[in-house]
């Protein structure tokens, strides 16, 4: 799968109240590429049946799954994964999931970082935050010259996350972004069809 376009995270609390699904298969029909389930809670056997019905949905709109930081969870469901500094070794989770998973690296503002998660068998690396983001306050800024950098180094993927708006989006596309990652810009929506408003409207800036 080609990893370019628009790239959605769930957020438990702007997905609660029963949104997660209606708000998801919108965004996908909108034409949103990959989706991360974004799930720190404990509550394992929700996150499973959560992580399913969202695998059936990404399947019927030909997207891709990515579980955040859960090898276990993303093995068994035969699905993506994303990882964070500090989430566990790529390498392991490379071993664990396969040669054909999508595995993709969090990598802040730093380039060293995202050369070693290469070397460790990334499909993508995600730089961020660009803009001031809800999701991560006080994360340290990238720059727009650091994806200049990271085009011009890597042969991979490369995601831009934090803060980004329909606005602000097309500026990160041109310095080499293949996806913008969006949170708040996509799911902070008053219905369903406005999500697919938006990941329209986002996935039109690939075209």
């Amino acid at each position: 799968m080609k990893l370019r376009g628009l790239y959605a995270i769930t957020d438990r609390q702007l997905l609660a109240n029963g949104r997660l699904l209606p708000y998801v298969e919108a965004a996908l029909k909108g034409g949103v590429r990959l989706l991360q389930y974004r799930d720190k809670s404990a509550d394992e056997a929700r996150r499973l049946r959560e992580a399913e019905a969202l695998r059936e949905l990404c399947n019927r709109y030909g997207a891709a799954l990515i579980i955040n930081d859960d090898a276990e969870l993303a093995a068994r469901l035969g699905v993506g994964l994303h990882l964070g500094q500090g989430d566990g070794s790529l390498a392991v989770a490379r071993a664990l999931l396969g040669r054909q998973a999508i595995i993709g690296a969090t990598c802040h503002a730093q380039l060293p970082l995202a050369e070693q998660a290469v070397r460790e068998g990334a499909s993508y690396v995600a730089f961020g935050r660009f803009f001031d983001s809800n999701t991560k306050p006080g994360a340290t800024l990238a720059t727009a010259e650091l994806l200049d950098s990271a085009r011009s180094s890597l042969n991979l993927p490369i995601v831009a996350i934090g803060g980004i708006t329909l606005e602000n989006a097309p500026a990160l596309i041109a310095r080499g972004a293949s996806m913008v990652a969006v949170v708040h810009g996509l799911f902070g929506a008053a219905s369903a069809a406005e999500v697919e408003q938006r990941a329209r409207a986002f996935s039109d800036l690939f075209a």
